[in-house]
């Protein structure tokens, strides 16, 4: 858990990967790039209840218990040793929300974000669709309030996530409830939107930082997926979180493959799209 913290302290901007699978771990872990002028590597993995959520063919609306998220991150745990950050959804009420806090931080997660809407739970990529609404200020500070005073490690961080940019109640809620959420004892903030241009995040940043805020501020730029790093660590962001890429890229290979299959009544075809048995082995036994 610790280790996390170390990094925001010493990184310009962390960088992490949305994690599955155990091998979806390894593949964040092992992935590299080098060039003349730096090295890239991923910080730290993050536990998509959208991904976990599809990858048992469910929707994206809470189905799937933290339980069964829980024994799957173990086996993550077995063979990824990059921090990882876990993604809450609503968290429930607080009662539930500081017990969830209290078996991450037993299972050695690093981090949680917990999102502030409360009703029908929807993935927020649909946009202000009807059947949510975000909490009011003062319960959600309360869920937050309990799960802090709950943990055990101060390493353990609550990152509330901010929904107004979605649904639609504007740049100044936003900010006021960052301010209400770091008070009430928030370890850091992620602000969401689902415009794919990143000018309302940008804003948001900008007027963040200059009231004066040096709390890690985390985004998720999965529809403004145009704008680079190097333009993040200037707006003042700490973490970009590559939230869903795995199991996208990996759902349109498998597509691909059934459907090359049925086509040509063999794999000869589909080959050029898989990794190679002999490299999967050589992998695993590295």
């Amino acid at each position: 858990m610790q280790s996390l913290r170390d990094l925001l302290h010493t990184r310009r901007l962390l960088r992490v990967l949305e994690a599955h699978t155990p091998l979806c771990g390894l593949i964040a872990q092992t992935a590299e790039f080098k060039s003349e002028k730096a090295t890239r590597k991923f910080d730290a993995v993050w536990s998509s209840s959208l991904s976990d959520a599809t990858i048992r063919g469910k929707p994206d609306i809470e189905v799937v218990d933290h339980s069964s998220r829980l024994l799957a991150l173990h086996e993550l745990m077995d063979v990824c040793t990059l921090p990882i950050m876990y993604d809450c959804d609503t968290g429930g009420n607080h009662l539930q929300f500081r017990n969830t806090v209290r078996s991450l931080e037993r299972a050695g997660v690093a981090a949680t974000i917990v999102e502030d809407k409360v009703g029908f739970k929807q993935n927020s990529l649909k946009g202000n669709v009807p059947g949510q609404r975000q909490a009011p200020i003062d319960e959600f500070c309360t869920k937050l309030q309990s799960a802090k005073t709950r943990q055990r490690s101060s390493d353990f961080m609550i990152i509330a996530r901010i929904e107004s940019l979605v649904l639609g109640g504007g740049m100044e809620d936003a900010l006021l409830r960052a301010r209400e959420y770091l008070r009430a004892g928030a370890d850091g903030i992620m602000i969401h939107s689902y415009h794919t241009e990143p000018n309302e995040i940008l804003e948001f940043s900008q007027k963040f930082r200059s009231s004066g805020e040096s709390a890690p501020l985390v985004v998720v730029p999965t529809t403004y997926n145009l704008i680079d790093e190097d333009t993040l660590v200037k707006a003042g962001i700490n973490v970009v979180i590559y939230a869903n890429h795995l199991l996208r890229s990996s759902h349109k290979a498998m597509k691909q493959v059934a459907a090359s299959i049925l086509q040509y009544g063999r794999a000869a075809e589909c080959e050029e799209l898989c990794t190679p048995i002999s490299e999967i082995i050589r992998y695993l036994d590295d």
